[in-house]
């Protein structure tokens, strides 16, 4: 047997988000890509994939691996791939990998972006936020930069999560406003449950004033909720950009 990276896309919009899930027709990212490899190959194929996206969100580069006996045409079964797969997923790589290669273990970063406009736009409907107001492109970086000095994110984990630490290591977090667009970025070893949207809630809170960048702090260093929290729609997140040492 061999290992297989696979590299894909997907709009997450009519999923519930990447993992299998037990409830009877509940339909997923994962579910979807093994029913297609079993529905080709006609042999049951179990991908792990590099981390779990929620209901509704995007992902713009992900990574799953698949053990599989040595594959002669890659080219053949990703055209393959993607016909058997709905529009909304998209397969661009498979590539084969040492055998204790691990999509989700091995990752050394993970980044993801926040979209919402301030204009209504009818085109890509599913992939940003329409906001009512326009935030405070300062404002939102100021509070974006506390991120930073943290690394315990308790404030901004959903509640009733099974991890052992809400540590994480942000390497990166800002904002960039293009026009009626702004983009939240963030860069980190991982992310707890729910995190990005808590803060992206957080940092628009503080822009309209219903918070301040003190009462930010003072949660944080507390390791506690702000009492403002708002975790913002899916539909604008997505995940961009997996690091592996050997990729």
């Amino acid at each position: 047997m061999a290992r297989y990276f696979i590299r894909l896309s997907y709009c997450g919009t009519a999923y519930n988000g990447w993992q299998n899930q037990p409830h009877a027709g509940t339909t997923t990212i994962q579910s979807v890509i093994e029913n297609a490899l079993f529905t080709f190959l006609r042999q049951k194929v179990d991908i792990t994939g590099c981390g779990r996206t929620d209901k509704g969100v995007h992902a713009r580069d992900y990574f799953a691996h698949f053990d599989l006996a040595p594959l002669d045409e890659i080219p053949t079964l990703i055209f393959r791939l993607n016909k058997l797969l709905p529009d909304d997923i998209a397969v661009h790589d498979i590539i084969q990998v040492a055998e204790d290669a691990h999509a989700r273990f091995d990752a050394t970063s993970r980044s993801y972006e926040y979209h919402l406009h301030t204009e209504k736009s009818p085109f890509d409907i599913h992939s940003f936020y329409y906001t009512y107001d326009t935030p405070n492109i300062e404002i939102l970086n100021e509070v974006a930069e506390l991120m930073l000095d943290h690394v315990d994110f308790t404030t901004f984990c959903k509640f009733h999560t099974d991890v052992k630490t809400m540590n994480c290591h942000i390497t990166e977090s800002r904002w960039e406003k293009i026009g009626n667009q702004y983009i939240y970025r963030i860069k980190s070893d991982r992310f707890l449950r729910g995190m990005i949207r808590l803060i992206v809630g957080v940092c628009l809170q503080v822009s309209r004033g219903k918070l301040t960048i003190e009462e930010v702090k003072t949660a944080m260093s507390e390791k506690r909720r702000t009492g403002q929290d708002w975790s913002v729609p899916a539909e604008g997140l997505f995940l961009c950009d997996i690091k592996y040492p050997y990729l």
